[in-house]
């Protein structure tokens, strides 16, 4: 008797930082150095933190014309402590339905990919991070599908034995951390390498940083493809049906 595996990622795209929006795309640091950055500065005659057991006041004094002023064409907050808000956008997540279909006696490998596109103009840049709902990952009622345990940080390859039943991923893109990058032949969180089809882990339910930039990239954005990949080995008898996991991607200004 033939038995079959049929296995579905359902990967949610979730903006769950702050996505405010400004009338202007133009982003510059009045000082900076290697090390910081002032963004914004102030000439005034007084001011700064006052803070109480249940108060805390970031006040200047002597600036003339602050606030915030419009027209039909252009929007202004002038002063210091008006700032500038940061755009932030993420697009692009689909559910991912992994192939082919499983045997359940020889076993194998199923994949699937999505790709996701961070915009912000957040001179500081941003962070992309990914999460499981459920520990393990992929399940199916009471059945489920172990999350993929690396022997390095992370498996430059993806390697399933005979008795091994597991769930794992792999972010490619321009953005990756340096956790995933590699050194070209076989370990990676080492050079500055990105192979295709490299470095692999396993979800948690905790928050991992998977692509990051210190500069702003609006309005062209940057783009990450995290692949997903389950590995049946031959001995192992997985109940069939239909898997799914659920996945939370982040991404948040820094």
């Amino acid at each position: 008797m033939r038995l079959e595996f049929i296995y579905s990622s359902i990967i949610a795209g979730i903006l769950t930082g702050t996505s405010l929006c400004s009338l202007s795309s133009v982003a510059a640091q009045v000082m900076q150095s290697a090390s910081y950055q002032i963004q914004s500065d102030s000439i005034n005659v007084g001011g700064g933190l006052s803070s109480s057991s249940n108060f805390e006041l970031e006040s200047t004094a002597g600036e003339l014309a602050t606030g915030e002023s419009s027209s039909s064409n252009y929007e202004l907050k002038a002063g210091y402590q008006q700032m500038q808000e940061v755009f932030l956008a993420l697009t692009g997540a689909t559910a991912v339905s992994l192939s082919p279909t499983l045997p359940g006696v020889t076993g194998g490998t199923a994949n699937g990919s999505t790709t996701v596109t961070v915009i912000t103009d957040s001179p500081s840049g941003y962070q992309l991070t990914i999460k499981a709902e459920g520990s393990p990952a992929m399940q199916k009622g009471a059945d489920t599908i172990a999350d993929y345990t690396p022997s390095g940080d992370p498996d430059f390859t993806f390697t399933t034995g005979a008795t091994d039943s597991h769930f794992g991923y792999s972010p490619e893109g321009v953005d990756v951390v340096q956790r995933f990058l590699d050194n070209g032949t076989d370990t990676c969180n080492t050079g500055s390498a990105e192979t295709a089809g490299a470095c692999w882990d396993g979800l948690t339910t905790s928050a991992v940083a998977i692509a990051s930039n210190t500069d702003a990239n609006h309005p062209l954005g940057a783009t990450t493809t995290v692949t997903f990949r389950v590995g049946i080995g031959g001995s192992v008898l997985q109940p069939p049906g239909t898997y799914t996991a659920t996945t939370t991607l982040t991404a948040l200004p820094l």
